[in-house]
């Protein structure tokens, strides 16, 4: 049993979850019952986990590199598909929950993820992720995630070798928001795929974060205040009907209408990300590979 218990330990915390979190938000966002997902899995009402598949993980890369937008070394991360390195790949830019970080992404089974989609027929492309910090993308003092993804991680990626011009960005909890955010800036995105967004309705929801520096911060940056902005861009949304966000998630179908969203039975956690990950890196791809070909 306690070996079960650290596993999920590693797996949470590589996307910036805890058991703890996980109650915390209920109780925050959500107008559920924060009891009722546990009661449901027990009871065998709640899908079944993913897994992470049983394939030679895809090669990877990790170095630390300086962030000036966000005054510190960041680790960067970068998965390739084996055997695809004949020209410049697209690149899929998978952006942290809050707590997580780039390296946490390895711990959670990417490399093997990635793999098996693209053993499965999905066109190849890279991942790379980048530590983002804990502050929902926005500027926290001298320390700016979002300047940093808009100005330094695609020369980043071309000195290994990537195609920065042709990029989706897949976010999970946070990530999400962050995903979002950078679409708003980045009209050339190639598809958005957002997993649980951590999104927030009112600022009184927002506030108990302590993740905007004010109710103007938070008007500013918060995606479900500016979804026409994300008008052209393929969007995918996926979350589980457990999950605290789950009427976040409802308001941005609503305000967006994305070209393929999913809400079934599932809780913001790990074994549900890795349930919904090969649809969504199946949704990324095909419009990253569309995107090469013009």
């Amino acid at each position: 049993m306690g070996r079960l218990l650290t596993r999920r330990g590693v797996l949470l915390g590589a996307l910036g979850l805890t058991v703890a979190g996980t109650a915390t938000g209920a109780a925050l966002i959500s107008d559920g019952k924060p009891g009722e997902a546990p009661v449901r899995r027990v009871v065998g009402m709640s899908a079944p986990d993913g897994t992470v598949p049983n394939v030679p993980p895809c090669p990877l890369s990790v170095e630390t590199v300086h962030s000036v937008a966000r005054g510190l070394d960041v680790n960067l991360v970068i998965m390739k598909p084996a055997g695809s390195h004949d020209s410049p790949l697209p690149v899929c830019l998978m952006l942290h929950g809050r707590g997580g970080t780039a390296r946490g992404f390895i711990d959670f089974g990417i490399p093997r993820v990635l793999a098996a989609a693209v053993r499965d027929g999905v066109p190849p492309f890279a991942i790379a992720a980048v530590d983002c910090g804990e502050h929902y993308f926005v500027p926290h003092g001298a320390d700016d995630p979002l300047a940093m993804l808009l100005n330094e991680v695609p020369g980043w990626l071309s000195t290994h070798g990537l195609d920065a011009s042709t990029m989706a960005a897949l976010g999970i909890s946070m990530g999400s928001s962050g995903a979002l955010i950078l679409a708003r800036h980045r009209h050339d995105l190639r598809a958005v795929a957002a997993a649980s967004p951590a999104l927030f309705r009112k600022w009184s929801e927002a506030k108990k974060r302590n993740a905007f520096t004010d109710e103007r911060q938070w008007q500013d940056y918060e995606p479900l205040r500016h979804t026409a902005e994300l008008s052209g861009i393929p969007l995918g949304v996926w979350c589980g009907t457990e999950d605290p966000f789950i009427d976040s998630a409802r308001d941005l179908i609503t305000k967006t209408h994305p070209e393929i969203h999913s809400l079934t039975r599932g809780e913001h956690a790990a074994g549900y990300w890795l349930r919904i990950l090969p649809d969504m890196l199946r949704f990324v791809g095909n419009h990253l590979s569309t995107a090469a070909l013009r």
